[in-house]
């Protein structure tokens, strides 16, 4: 199926679909970090790839990908419309978050990359632990 919009049309109403204040992603993070009581962190940092959250004082950059957008296999989630846009999409995203997470790290940073879903199964505490085991980051 042929997308109704022009490739320009297009790439601007996807520029205009902003994702912050997602419940199942940043903002059950937050949760779970003040559970954790995780200090430190920041959002809307002016940062190269936009980092959902940034630690600035550790230069720790958290990204909360989505598994669609990303291209995480966890969920059978393939779209079957317009499929070649998506694929192409997807790739692109894919490339970009390699280049970020590249360039952040060439400046000094470590770079966490959390699926949406392991924040959804609450499976990121012991990602947390494994790097700070008294459970702070500030």
């Amino acid at each position: 199926m042929t997308d109704v919009f022009s490739r320009t049309t297009r790439s601007s109403i996807m520029s205009a679909v902003k994702s912050c204040g997602n419940e199942s992603t940043e903002l059950k993070l937050i949760k779970i970090f003040k559970q954790s009581k995780i200090l430190g962190w920041r959002r809307n940092w002016p940062l190269a790839g936009k980092p959902d959250f940034v630690f600035p004082k550790s230069k720790i950059a958290v990204f909360v990908d989505g598994c669609f957008w990303h291209g995480h296999d966890c969920r059978n989630t393939k779209p079957q419309a317009n499929k070649s846009y998506w694929v192409a999409k997807i790739r692109r995203n894919k490339t970009r978050d390699r280049l970020v997470t590249r360039k952040l790290r060439r400046e000094g940073w470590s770079v966490v990359r959390l699926w949406e879903c392991a924040i959804a199964q609450n499976r990121i505490n012991s990602l947390f632990k494994t790097f700070y085991p008294k459970g702070r980051m500030a």
